[in-house]
């Protein structure tokens, strides 16, 4: 399941850091099953990856203090 940069925002730090570990926990699973030949589902391994790179990014912003809008996106900007 991905989450979406909307869920992720509207988590507490703590949710966000406890999804962090799990994803992470479960992204060293799948690596381990890819490994041995029984992973059912490789695009899990994707999934999961863009999930953690999304809390990190998410995190990293809220660090710095960038303030993203909901729902928008780059190409949705006013052009001249």
């Amino acid at each position: 399941m991905s989450l979406s940069p909307d869920e992720i925002r509207s988590m507490s730090r703590e949710e966000k850091l406890r999804t962090l570990q799990d994803l992470m926990a479960e992204l060293a699973k799948l690596r381990a099953q890819a490994s041995m030949g029984t992973l059912d589902k490789p695009h899990k391994i994707r999934i999961t990856r863009k999930n953690i790179a999304r809390i990190l990014t998410i995190l990293r912003e809220e660090e710095l203090g960038i303030a993203r809008e909901k729902g928008g996106g780059e190409g949705e900007e006013e052009r001249k």
